[in-house]
Order: C-alpha cells, then sequence, then structure tokens
C-alpha cells in the first residue's frame, strides 16, 4: 500500500489537497514515518563508515543528524497516533555505497524528497483545520533544510531548487 500510495500522491497537483481526507493524511505521514527511520539508519551507518580526512567534519555532522531525524519519528509518530492511525515499523530501503561522496549523494537526494514531501504536508494538514500539526512539521522542515545545506556544501553544490514543478509529493 505505500509504494501505491506514494505513486498516488506524486499524481496529485496541489490543488487537489482540499480532496485529502483524515486516513490519507496518517498513510501519508506513515510514509513520512518510513523516510524517517530509512534516514536514521542512513546517518548512522554513514557516520561510522565515511572515510577521508575530507569527510572528517560532514562525518560528525551526520552523527548529529541521526539524533535529529530521530526526534522527527517520534513526533511524527505522535502525530499519527493523535490522528488514531497506527505508527507504521518498516523504513524505507537504505541505499549504501563503499563511495563517501555515493553516499552523501544518497542522503542529498533523501533529503530533498523528504522536503518536498512535508512542504506538501504541510499544506494537506492545514486543509484539515490540523494547524498545531502543520507547526510541528514546519519544525521539522527547518531541520531536513538544514541537512540538505550540510549535504549539498559537502558535496560542494548549491542547494537544489524544489520549487520547480517536480514539487508534487
Amino acid at each position: 500500500m505505500s509504494i501505491q500510495h506514494e505513486q498516488d500522491e506524486l499524481e496529485l497537483a496541489p490543488s487537489h489537497d482540499a480532496q485529502i481526507t483524515r486516513q490519507d493524511l496518517i498513510d501519508r505521514l506513515n510514509d513520512d514515518l518510513r523516510r524517517e527511520y530509512q534516514a536514521i539508519i542512513a546517518y548512522i551507518v554513514y557516520s561510522q563508515v565515511i572515510k577521508g580526512a575530507e569527510y572528517m567534519n560532514i562525518a560528525a555532522e551526520l552523527e548529529k543528524h541521526a539524533t535529529q531525524e530521530l526526534q522527527h519519528a517520534l513526533i511524527i509518530a505522535k502525530q499519527i497516533d493523535y490522528l488514531g492511525g497506527e505508527p507504521a515499523v518498516e523504513p524505507m530501503p537504505v541505499r549504501t555505497s563503499a563511495e563517501a561522496e555515493e553516499m552523501l549523494r544518497f542522503d542529498l537526494n533523501n533529503e530533498n524528497e523528504t522536503v518536498r514531501h512535508y512542504r506538501r504536508r504541510v499544506r494537506q494538514c492545514e486543509t484539515l483545520g490540523e494547524y498545531a500539526m502543520a507547526e510541528h512539521i514546519r519544525q521539522i522542515l527547518m531541520d531536513e533544510q538544514e541537512h540538505q545545506i550540510d549535504l549539498a556544501t559537502a558535496l560542494g553544490e548549491d542547494v537544489p531548487d524544489l520549487t520547480l514543478p517536480e514539487e508534487r509529493a
């Protein structure tokens, strides 16, 4: 259901947020929770296996990200419970590599996807009148955007522009 739900979600234009139901929000928050679990695992592993003097600073930062992602997972699980849902228990798949730069690229791509989804989730919460929940997600979004900056900087890149039409999470 999760993969199909993700595909369905990507097909929805922002104007369809007005049609979201409480159950839709629970399902989408569970997908977000799975992404948070994925991020926790990835950051723990990557922070420990990344090698090279040029990556020492980012490795320490990835450890901090793992802790922040755990806090995000707790917040999202609490919101799912509040809505009457059951929090997911399985992570999205975690990609690994022997190459430090490739691991950082995986992380940046995941953060980009997460930012797109949380931007959409804020709108969906507000559509349902769940303004406090929207504020919790905005706080998470701020952390996720900081993670984007850290990863893009480590890769020597600018943060990707996620305001392009692809933002249909």
